[in-house]
């Protein structure tokens, strides 16, 4: 492929948070970083990788950047892979394989990141735009532009390797002061708890003998269990309440990843005993429970 006529070059790195010596208040380690293709809509994320030079060079030289720096990456490569050897992507589902590859590597945060050539009469150069986002919840965590020097050149790998070079260290230090920030404060969910069709109660259903609604008590489930006490309810219908702020932490008491769907078991377990099952439905932040009463 003929580099002079590329004109942009995108790809996303996959942060998972490891190295935590002994869960929430231990101090972390940098995170590991896995370095993925952007694809546009329509095409693959093996083509994106497999058919692009210049793509497989960024991606080199931006692990390698981590890697200098003490980070622990991990190799795309080897991650596709087995997706292929675990037949976890057939050929027509191009929009499936990043999710596929975020869920096998454990992935935390992803970094989008485009490398565009500039060509002028005083020489080339390439941009490279470092954009970071939590996978979980889609917060923007870290943004940095940098543009290599202008040299008569076409060789685009010492190019993307003074780029990334010199803002990688502010970047990391960026990205450490939000993941540190996350560990204080915790991750936002959404949580949607509905009353199922057919049914014979409502939010308003006294639960017990002291006339608790069932509102309250779910209110009062997330107001003890949500990270440091942090929620905000946006409001309440007849067969439905929301709170569009819950906060939950990025690991558990037993110190390994806390996992959302743990959440919503605990609210099942609580609401049992009151005669109430609540089947979830869990798409990334957002959660949704529906509640039935048990037969």
């Amino acid at each position: 492929m003929n580099l002079m006529k590329l004109s942009c070059i995108s790809f996303i790195l996959l942060i998972t948070l490891t190295g935590y010596a002994s869960g929430q208040d231990s101090v972390p380690t940098q995170p590991t970083l896995m370095p993925i293709p952007f694809t546009p809509q329509g095409k693959s994320t093996r083509a994106a990788f497999e058919e692009n030079e210049l793509m497989r060079i960024s991606i080199t030289k931006v692990k390698e950047a981590f890697d200098n720096r003490g980070v622990n990456t991990i190799d795309f490569r080897a991650k596709l892979k087995q997706i292929n050897n675990n037949e976890l992507q057939e050929s027509d589902q191009k929009a499936d394989i990043k999710d596929d590859l975020i869920r096998m590597s454990g992935a935390d945060i992803y970094i989008e990141v485009e490398a565009n050539p500039n060509y002028s009469d005083e020489g080339n150069s390439v941009t490279i735009i470092m954009s970071a986002y939590d996978a979980f919840s889609g917060e923007s965590l870290a943004n940095k532009v940098s543009t290599s020097p202008k040299f008569y050149t076409t060789s685009f790998e010492k190019l993307v390797e003074k780029a990334v070079d010199d803002k990688i260290e502010d970047f990391l230090n960026t990205l450490n002061s939000k993941f540190q920030d996350i560990r204080e404060n915790g991750r936002t969910i959404v949580l949607t708890i509905g009353v199922g069709n057919d049914q014979t109660f409502d939010m308003d259903t006294e639960i017990n003998a002291e006339g608790v609604l069932l509102s309250d008590a779910i209110e009062d489930f997330v107001a003890d269990n949500a990270f440091k006490g942090k929620y905000h309810l946006q409001g309440i219908s007849t067969n439905k309440i929301i709170f569009d702020l819950v906060k939950v932490p990025i690991f558990g008491d037993d110190a390994k990843p806390y996992r959302v769907s743990k959440f919503a078991v605990d609210l099942r377990n609580y609401l049992k005993p009151y005669g109430y099952d609540a089947q979830r439905d869990i798409n990334g932040q957002n959660v949704v429970i529906t509640l039935v009463a048990i037969k």
